[in-house]
């Protein structure tokens, strides 16, 4: 399998440290790429018309994309378990879409000050996008503990992807401050040898 990949993209960091945690590691080809949405650079286009990565090519297949499908696709192929079958599965996927709502969040937050110029910034619409962020973490912690505490699944390594993103490119904001379950969570979580081992270059 060959895998388009950049060690800063949060949404490769999920795949990462689940190819790891599945022991899959050692057969994906990392191909890295690099753009952004008004300028795709080598990104996949062919295998992702959309022009994001993750994207992976397989063996059985056309190339598949985004984090989630990917995953789901490694589970199966693996048989880990970490999308656990019904009624948990659907509090898996949630907690999951919930974690890259955040992504999605924090990730329009860095275009908005590396893409669009400096006086077309819109200071309001970034502070919603934090409003998103805030109101999603203050939701993992009330609703979620438990599911974070059990047993290994998808939704536990996309929330400590999404907490490591935030530490990565939005640290001023001090999350931990209003979440401090959140934060023993993510202290202990972020010290799996797949979450170190896939850890983005701090450059």
């Amino acid at each position: 399998m060959r895998l388009y990949h950049s060690p800063t993209s949060p949404y490769v960091r999920k795949v990462m440290v689940a190819l790891h945690e599945m022991g899959l590691a050692d057969q994906v080809d990392l191909v890295p790429v690099s753009g952004t949405p008004v300028d795709p650079g080598n990104m996949p286009l062919d295998q992702n018309p959309l022009g994001k990565i993750p994207a992976l090519e397989r063996e059985d297949g056309p190339a598949i994309y985004d984090s989630r499908v990917i995953c789901r696709y490694l589970d199966d192929r693996a048989g880990t378990g970490l999308y656990p079958a019904a009624p948990k599965l659907w509090e898996t996927l949630t907690l999951e879409a919930t974690a890259d709502g955040v992504l999605d969040a924090a990730l329009l937050m860095v275009y908005e000050g590396r893409v669009r110029p400096e006086e077309r910034r819109h200071s309001p619409w970034v502070e919603g996008q934090w409003g998103k962020i805030a109101r999603a973490l203050g939701a993992i912690e009330e609703r979620w503990m438990a599911h974070l505490n059990g047993p290994l699944d998808m939704g536990q390594i996309a929330v400590g992807c999404a907490l490591g993103y935030l530490d990565f490119r939005h640290a001023d904001r001090g999350w931990r401050a209003a979440h401090p379950h959140l934060a023993a969570w993510e202290a202990e979580f972020s010290a799996r040898p797949s979450m170190q081992i896939s850890r983005p270059p701090q450059a």
